[in-house]
This record gives structure tokens, C-alpha cells and sequence, in this order.
């Protein structure tokens, strides 16, 4: 529908253009008006123009439209409106006949191949490995999923990395807290580390080690065996990070050690580089870098006075390495309280020289969990937050990830246990889920009822017999479909998808709530299975793109 529109104005324009004395005709802009009553699409092109002409809007529009007309277009009217929208209304013999592509192409009709294989590589949750992952860490891994099945599906080639903060103070921290309560277990009452980790997971750790080790550090000094405590803690915590995510659904291609930026010298090296390039500078017995020259507030230090690198430090390395690898964009996404960090990688890449627009960041907001309107009390294992373990045990992966991607990323969440375990329209997932699964019980009904019936591709099918206002509605919106996809690729917002999915289901249900889709009527029954079947391959679709399974049977 939208390639409709922009051919259809951008050949009026070029009719109009030496007219007007038009050298370059501008990119033609579609949009779904707000109120359907309004048209299908809509363009502002007129108003694009206005300066550029140097006339009002209304008249650049008037002059479209009567183009237009002049020409062979699918639209059964073209109206101007306001200060110079141009509205359009398709004809019902081009709705039936894109249904009809649709249903024979299915999947690769639409998508659109905007990422030509250019290479993206998204990085994401990348929670330190020092604790349960929770909730927040759940959206921000249904996000990233849900963004690069977009991406996929829009032709690009992704990866997908998760960055493992295996170095530095907290993974110490962890070792020691583990280490604390063991002794702990022991009967060795030393003080526990003002800073440390709390809950219930790190005794689970220590008794492990106890388990295993017995009293074989009982009163050793941490200094001395703190490599085990340190490596044990971490990599166990890494391990159920890693379960909890397949479990969750989401895979990753790369999981990027920092230590093994370390051990590679790649952080050595490139502050050796800045310094050859007069970028770092000591001070107070520190290294600083100079990244208030490239936009971020301050200076920032790289290695303290004690000579222990700080996360900026691999964090410079990290994304130069990145961006060494050959992605054309890398894609950070991070809870919203890194926000403040966005500007000193970006003083980085400018360091560098190279080219900002190729990192682009998304954050994501806190979630707050509540149990049928009231606040959810911490987690007993976690100690200071809700588990993404514990939620996804009580509702499901796939009524997570959804519940995940109805906002905005960037806008705080609230998430209630009740509403996501209950089988009604309250529930999003469980109306699109349902939608689908409708469908398919439609086709089993089907094959019991009718001798010899077969899905149809919308051949030989007199679509023209969907008459119903509903009908047509559920077509368009069907239509919509891939406009919604360009948009979410383009602006990298999977949750697009997700408000899509929860108003075409509301458009199918409250049609068969009023219809019936198999009657005596065989061909008006042959046309509605088919528009089932748009629909279903639609749903299918976008629920694929949000890591969400199309259930058959609820």
C-alpha cells in the first residue's frame, strides 16, 4: 500500500516538476492517519514542499491531487486536508488483489530486504556475573532479541554478543562475599565485606564450595586463595545466566570475555595509542582521558593512582575492537542509568576518528512487578530484587517477552503477575497467542466439514465476496503490515510490532465474535478462510519477531 502511494505522488511530481521549476523530486513520506475516517494513507509531501516553492501547502496539494487523477492510480479517492495532507482510500479491487499476493507469497511479502546485508552486531543484558539476572535484565534481553529478529528478518546479518564483566572490583567483590560466607559455614565469624553480595545465592555458592572442598581454606587468607573464590563465584553465576537465558529463549553468537581484552593486551594497546597521541594525560599519580575534547563532560580516568585499570578503560578497547570486527553498526542496549555513559564512548569513537553514527544506543527503563495491583515483595534468593527466573517460572518465557515489548524501552514498565496469568483480553499475549490458535482450530473445523478442503493460496477465490466493513478493515490492516515492519527496522523498535499484533488480534476477534466463518456458503466460506489464513501468516510473523511462539492449540 505505502509503495502505492509513493509511486503514484512521486510520478505526479515528476509531471509537475518542470513546472514548477522542480530540479529534485523529494522523498515521498506516508503515514496512517490517525483517524481512519480520514483515508488509508496519507502523504505530506505538500507541506515538504511549501518552502521550497515558496506556496501554501493547500495549494501544492490541490495541484497533486488534480495530477493524479489524471493519471491510472488504485485509489477510489484522493481528498486534501488541513493545511495540506493528502489522503488516500484504495480502491476494494486493489485490497483484494494484494490479499491475493499476499497469500501466495505469505512471508516474503512482507518483509523487505532494507539491510542489503549489511552487517549489525547487538550487544545485550551483559549483566555482570555476580547474581541472578532479574527483571530488568529480562527486558532488556527480550528487547535485544526481539531487535535482532527484526534486523534479521529485514536482511541485515547479525550478531548477537553478550560482554561478560569478568574483571575488576565486583567480580572480586562476588569471590570475596562467597568466600566470607563460607568461612561463615565453618565457624569462622570474620567480619562480612561492608560492600558485598547478600543474597541467598552466595551461601548456595559457599555451601557448594564446602561441599566440595571441605575445610580445605578454613582460615586461609583470602589474598591467598582468592583466584578459586573469584573464578568459582563467577563462572557459576555465568552458568545460570547463561540457563536462564536459553531457557528465556535467547541465544547469543559471542560471549566477549573483558578479561580476554586483558590477556590480549587490546586495553594496553590502545591506551598506549591515545598516549602516542597525546590523549591521556597523568594526574594526581592517574592516567585521564582527554574525552571532554570530544563531547563528554569531563575527563575521565583510566588508570587509577594503585594502577588498577578502571571499566572505562576496557570499555575504550571493547568498542574500538567492535568496531575492528567490521560491523557497519554496533548497538549497545543498557539499562537507563547508563545513561550519562552514552557521551564518553562516544568521545572514543571521535578519538578515534571514527564515525559516531555507527553506535547507537538504546535504554532500557526499570520494571516494576506487581501481583493484581499491589507491589511483588523482593526475591528471598536474590536478596534485593525480583528474579527473571522467578517470573518466568510463574508465567511463562513467551508472557514475559511480550509483556517485555509493550512500551517503549525507553519508558518505565509495570508488570502484574495476575493479569499475565489470567486467559482474557487483559492479557496482550494471550489475546494475539489466541488469535492464532482460533484460527488454526478454524481450519481444523474445516478439514472435518468440508470434503476435500486445502488451505488456498486465494487463487481462483472470489475475494470480492468480503464485503463486511469488518472484512475490509482486517484486510487493510493485514496490508499496514509491512509499512509497520520499515518503520520498526528503520527507527530499531521492535515494540511497534508488539501494537500491531494486539490490534489486528482485536480486529479478528471482534469479527468472528460477529461472524461466521464457515457456513453453507461455500464460496463466501472459501473467502473468509483465506482472510484467516492473512491473517494467521501476518500473526505468525510478528510473533516470531518478538522471540514469541504461535501456538495452534491454547
Amino acid at each position: 500500500m505505502k509503495q502505492a502511494v509513493v509511486k503514484s505522488v512521486s510520478d505526479a511530481l515528476q509531471g509537475l516538476g518542470k513546472g514548477w521549476g522542480l530540479e529534485v523530486i523529494p522523498e515521498v513520506v506516508v503515514e496512517v492517519p490517525r483517524d481512519e475516517a480520514l483515508g488509508d494513507l496519507a502523504t505530506t509531501v505538500a507541506m515538504g514542499l511549501a518552502k521550497t516553492l515558496k506556496r501554501s501547502p493547500r495549494q501544492i496539494a490541490t495541484e497533486i491531487v488534480a495530477e493524479l487523477h489524471r493519471r491510472p492510480n488504485p485509489f477510489d479517492s484522493i481528498e486534501v486536508a488541513g493545511a495540506g495532507f493528502i489522503n488516500f482510500r484504495f480502491k476494494r479491487e486493489y485490497l483484494y488483489e494484494r490479499l491475493e499476493h499476499l497469500l501466495q507469497k505469505e512471508h516474503s511479502e512482507i518483509r523487505a530486504d532494507i539491510g542489503r546485508g549489511r552487517r549489525i552486531q547487538v550487544e545485550f543484558v551483559s549483566a555482570n556475573p555476580t547474581g541472578p539476572l532479574h527483571i530488568g535484565h529480562g527486558r532488556g534481553a527480550a528487547v535485544g532479541n526481539a531487535l535482532c529478529n527484526l534486523l534479521r528478518a529485514a536482511g541485515f546479518d547479525v550478531q548477537r554478543e553478550y560482554y561478560i564483566n569478568d574483571a575488576g572490583l565486583q567480580v572480586r567483590l562476588l569471590g570475596l562475599s562467597v568466600y566470607t560466607m563460607y568461612q561463615h559455614l565453618l565457624g569462622n565469624l570474620i567480619n562480612f565485606p561492608e560492600d558485598g553480595y547478600r543474597g541467598e545465592y552466595v551461601k548456595e555458592l559457599a555451601e557448594e564450595i564446602r561441599q566440595k572442598a571441605g575445610d580445605r581454606y578454613f582460615n586461609i587468607p583470602f589474598e591467598v586463595c582468592k583466584d578459586f573464590f573469584i573464578n568459582y563465584s563467577y563462572k557459576r553465576m555465568l552458568a545460570d545466566i547463561m540457563k536462564d537465558l536459553r531457557d528465556f529463549g535467547i541465544e547469543f553468537d559471542t560471549w566477549q570475555s573483558e578479561r580476554e581484552l586483558y590477556e590480549k593486551q587490546k586495553v594496553q594497546e590502545l591506551l598506549k595509542e591515545l598516549q602516542r597521541r597525546e590523549l591521556i594525560y597523568e594526574k594526581d599519580g592517574a592516567l585521564w582521558f582527554s574525552s571532554s575534547r570530544f563531547g563528554d563532560d569531563k575527563d575521565r580516568v583510566v588508570v587509577k593512582s594503585d594502577g588498577e585499570y578502571t571499566y572505562f578503560a576496557s570499555d575504550i578497547a571493547y568498542h574500538r575492537e567492535k568496531l575492528d570486527r567490521g560491523f557497519d553498526t554496533i548497538i549497545d542496549i543498557w539499562g537507563a542509568d547508563h545513561h550519562g555513559y552514552i557521551p564518553r564512548i562516544r568521545s572514543v569513537l571521535r578519538a578515534f576518528g571514527l564515525p559516531e553514527e555507527r553506535f547507537r544506543v538504546i535504554l532500557v527503563q526499570m520494571v516494576t512487578l506487581y501481583r493484581d495491583g499491589r507491589p511483588v515483595q523482593m526475591s528471598k534468593r536474590a536478596g534485593e530484587f525480583i528474579t527473571l527466573r522467578e517470573v518466568m517460572d510463574e508465567v511463562g518465557a513467551d508472557v514475559a517477552k511480550f509483556i517485555f515489548l509493550t512500551r517503549r524501552p525507553d519508558s518505565q514498565l509495570d508488570f502484574d503477575i495476575g493479569v499475565a496469568k489470567r486467559e482474557s483480553s487483559e492479557n496482550p499475549v494471550f489475546y494475539v497467542q489466541y488469535a492464532f490458535a482460533r484460527i488454526s482450530s478454524i481450519f481444523r473445523k474445516a478439514l472435518e466439514r468440508i470434503p476435500g478442503f486445502k488451505e488456498s493460496s486465494g487463487q481462483e477465490v472470489d475475494l470480492s465476496l468480503l464485503k463486511e466493513d469488518e472484512e475490509i478493515g482486517i484486510i487493510k490492516k493485514i496490508l499496514q503490515y509491512p509499512m509497520v515492519f520499515e518503520g520498526a527496522v528503520q527507527a530499531f523498535e521492535p515494540h511497534r510490532i508488539t501494537y500491531y499484533l494486539q490490534e489486528l488480534a482485536g480486529l479478528f476477534h471482534s469479527y468472528y465474535n460477529r461472524h461466521r466463518v464457515i457456513s453453507e456458503d461455500t464460496p463466501l466460506t472459501t473467502a473468509r478462510l483465506c482472510l484467516c489464513k492473512a491473517v494467521q501468516i501476518v500473526l505468525e510473523e510478528g510473533l516470531g519477531i518478538l522471540g514469541v511462539k504461535a501456538p495452534e492449540r491454547m
